[in-house]
């Protein structure tokens, strides 16, 4: 699962999330130069109703997808997640997400593709 910015170029993945309907801290000047990894810029962009409602539909079907990929024997399943820069919104949500499936059975690769861009 990784993090990227569309303005840099749409991955090639299995599966890619669009966030950019969550709250924005580049519009924050003092979390605009920071990133998702940083305590307070996740919980602008995770600690509200939108982001709590998208983690309740989002878990069930993530849990699902690997469930059935897995029962495919599937080898792998490349999810990407992206916001306008990949510096955000989006590493704020896969290091959630990195820690929601830590407590599944399945092995978790996680990267920043553009969290260091400007």
């Amino acid at each position: 699962m990784f993090s990227f910015g569309f303005k840099h170029g749409a991955p090639v993945a299995d599966l890619v999330w669009d966030v950019r309907f969550l709250p924005n801290p580049y519009w924050v000047a003092e979390l605009k130069e920071r990133s998702g990894l940083e305590v307070d810029v996740a919980a602008y962009v995770l600690e509200n109703d939108t982001a709590r409602e998208f983690f309740v539909l989002l878990e069930p079907l993530l849990l699902y997808l690997c469930d059935h990929h897995a029962d495919g024997k599937r080898g792998e399943l490349h999810i990407a997640v992206g916001c306008t820069g990949g510096r955000h919104r989006s590493v704020a949500v896969v290091e959630y997400l990195r820690k929601f499936l830590d407590r599944t059975p399945y092995n978790l690769n996680v990267f920043h593709r553009d969290k260091e861009k400007r």
